[in-house]
């Protein structure tokens, strides 16, 4: 599709935008959003006819593109024969739906309970994991984003728990492995692994084995930096949890459904969880949607018993036949294995490369379509190129860096001190060329940062 200008339209929308929309994680008088015209692909456009290419996938969700025809029509399709049904019914949509997943997901995770997104599914994984165990703690790591909802904000490790952390809903927090960063004085991912895993099991056993019900972690954490953990530290907490009698779950919110090569990123490191929260690309966010697969062990506990919890629009099937087509366009177009290939051969090696020539880009790190840059003012000191929770001025050189990709026709994905490389599944060898080119040019702005 081509844009067409339309400058007089795009003002209507930004100025109804301003009057009524309240946007969440913003203060509302310093914001100025993109009034978005369309999308397509691996690219959307605003109403002058400026065209983007999306290296952010929207929020990290549009994992097979923007109007996939396939899933449109699925959609449309579906809104002709049934808008919508209570969840106490079994319908088509949502029967295929929980099939498709259940198919793809490890182990015995073979039932599926649907949400309307992760932060929910988050919610009610702990609420089973709680229930199953009769124990209230959770422990979760820091730099680690689970929801804004009340409990899964407090799981949340990051600063967007602050406000609403009322160090009263039963969480605890550890640390993670994240060997650029290490809090264990490692020097090596073998280090880093073995003193994560005795830092987590000393926290256990200082919490009271028997006060935790379950230890959630994204399964490589998404928003917080992409850090991909060192082979066998799954496997250690998986060992753990079943050491103590905890619950482990695994937040795939982001990185499932091809997002790293794999329909959930568990499958690369041969960890099977009891409990599985997804969301994003299980429809590629085309109707809002979520869910938790469940293990034979937690789906027993309430056989005869009544789970507690539900929600009006649970497998709601406009948001149902959108996850049917999408996992069967990827599986049939091979998106999966397409995210896999490219982020192999294209993004990583290229990355690495700009890396060498960018003294701004501290690390490298990802797999699939889920990378990160950590950029930096100093590679010997590793200080970030902005503070932790940096606003403002503060905030200048990312800032200065997100505009100049944006010149470049780029729309980057930007945290803290990060730039992480986020585009559809579905994108091509030419369409990544594209976006690391720009790439290329918006961290020479950063480059003027450093020391």
């Amino acid at each position: 599709m081509t844009p067409q200008p339309n400058p007089e339209a795009g003002a209507a929308v930004k100025a109804a935008d301003r009057d009524h929309v309240f946007h969440s994680w913003s203060a509302q008088e310093l914001i100025d959003p993109l009034a978005v015209a369309g999308a397509e692909g691996s690219y959307f456009w605003d109403y002058d006819g400026r065209r983007y290419l999306d290296f952010s996938s929207g929020l990290v969700y549009t994992n097979i593109g923007y109007q996939h025809p396939r899933v449109v029509a699925a959609i449309q399709e579906q809104a002709a024969r049934m808008t919508t049904f209570a969840p106490a019914f079994a319908i088509e949509a949502r029967s295929e739906a929980a099939r498709l997943i259940a198919e793809r997901t490890p182990g015995d995770l073979d039932k599926i309970f649907f949400t309307n997104g992760g932060a929910d599914a988050v919610e009610h994984a702990i609420r089973m994991a709680r229930l199953h165990t009769g124990r209230p703690k959770v422990l979760s790591a820091y730099r680690s984003y689970h929801g804004g909802t009340q409990q899964a904000v407090n799981i949340t490790g990051d600063p967007r728990r602050w406000a609403s952390d009322s160090g009263t809903a039963g969480v605890v927090h550890f640390w993670a492995p994240y060997l650029y960063r290490s809090r264990f004085y490692a020097e090596t991912e073998e280090q880093e692994c073995a003193r994560a895993l005795e830092h987590l099991e000393t926290t256990i056993a200082f919490e009271g084995p028997s006060t935790v019900a379950a230890i959630i972690l994204e399964t490589i954490p998404g928003t917080a930096g992409i850090m991909v953990p060192p082979p066998g530290y799954l496997a250690g907490v998986r060992e753990l949890c079943d050491k103590y009698g905890i619950v482990f779950v695994l937040d795939e919110v982001m990185a499932g459904f091809g997002r790293t090569g794999e329909w959930f990123a568990a499958g690369l490191f041969g960890v099977t969880p009891d409990l599985l929260t997804f969301a994003k690309g299980v429809n590629s966010g085309y109707v809002p949607l979520g869910g938790v697969a469940i293990s034979g062990a937690i789906a027993e506990t309430f056989g005869k018993r009544p789970y507690p919890g539900g929600l009006t629009y649970s497998g709601h099937p406009l948001a149902c036949a959108a996850a049917v087509a999408t996992i069967n366009v990827m599986a049939e177009e091979g998106v999966v294995e397409n995210a896999a290939r490219l982020g192999a051969s294209v993004v990583g090696p290229q990355l690495r490369a700009l890396a060498a020539r960018h003294p701004s880009v501290g690390e490298v790190r990802g797999v699939g379509m889920f990378w990160a840059l950590e950029l930096v003012r100093s590679r010997d000191t590793r200080e970030p190129l902005v503070p932790y929770n940096a606003a403002g001025e503060a905030n200048a050189p990312m800032a200065a860096f997100a505009a100049a990709a944006k010149d470049s026709g780029l729309w980057p994905f930007v945290n803290m001190n990060r730039t992480h490389v986020v585009p559809p599944c579905t994108v091509t060898e030419a369409e990544l060329k594209e976006g690391l080119a720009a790439l290329d040019a918006a961290l020479s702005v950063a480059d003027e940062y450093t020391r």
